[in-house]
């Protein structure tokens, strides 16, 4: 295989540390990893921000978005999958990484359950649920009725329709937004 090819499973990781590493993910048809070109949008969005943050990663799927969180200096990243393989294979990738134990906590659950149960405070919460789900709307309050976000955090969210300012919670913005192909994204923040 050539050096510029990558398998149909894998990711590269696109700055950072582990910059043009390859990751593969799990074998699951419902992972849609996040593109290159939106990884590369929404990282230069959040460049300030990631070094020293504390993120978590919901529907992780290939965890490439806590793994580039990582590489660019993340204090801690907390990913959470309902699936058990996707999970098992983002350990393996993180242990291939070398990546130390203390900095990430990878968690078989679905989302709503952890997140009604914990009470941690998050800089960057990533949200990219199943297009076809309908979770989205409930996680958004959920996060804010339990104070998950810290006061400059952020929240980024993909989905296939855009997400409107009169949907977020009272006291939530919209940051930053943009459409890649069939793919909305945004960053939301407190006002």
């Amino acid at each position: 295989m050539a050096k510029h090819q990558i398998k149909e499973r894998s990711l590269k990781i696109i700055g950072g540390e582990w910059r043009s590493r390859v990751i593969d993910f799990a074998e699951d048809k419902t992972i849609r990893p996040t593109p290159v070109r939106i990884r590369e949008t929404l990282f230069n969005w959040l460049q300030l921000s990631v070094p020293g943050a504390r993120c978590l990663e919901l529907y992780c799927g290939s965890g490439i978005l806590s793994i580039e969180a990582l590489s660019r200096g993340a204090k801690h990243v907390t990913m959470i999958d309902q699936s058990r393989e996707a999970i098992s294979k983002v350990k393996q990738s993180l242990k291939e990484l070398s990546a130390d134990p203390a900095r990430y906590h990878c968690e078989q659950a679905f989302a709503q359950n952890w997140l009604s149960q914990e009470n941690s405070l998050f800089d960057i919460i990533f949200l990219d649920p199943p297009f076809e789900s309908p979770e989205l709307e409930s996680l958004l309050p959920l996060i804010k009725s339990k104070h998950l976000l810290s006061e400059d955090g952020f929240i980024y969210i993909e989905s296939p329709q855009a997400i409107l300012a009169e949907t977020l919670p009272e006291g939530w913005t919209i940051y930053r937004n943009k459409k890649a192909a069939k793919v909305h994204y945004c960053l939301i923040t407190k006002l």
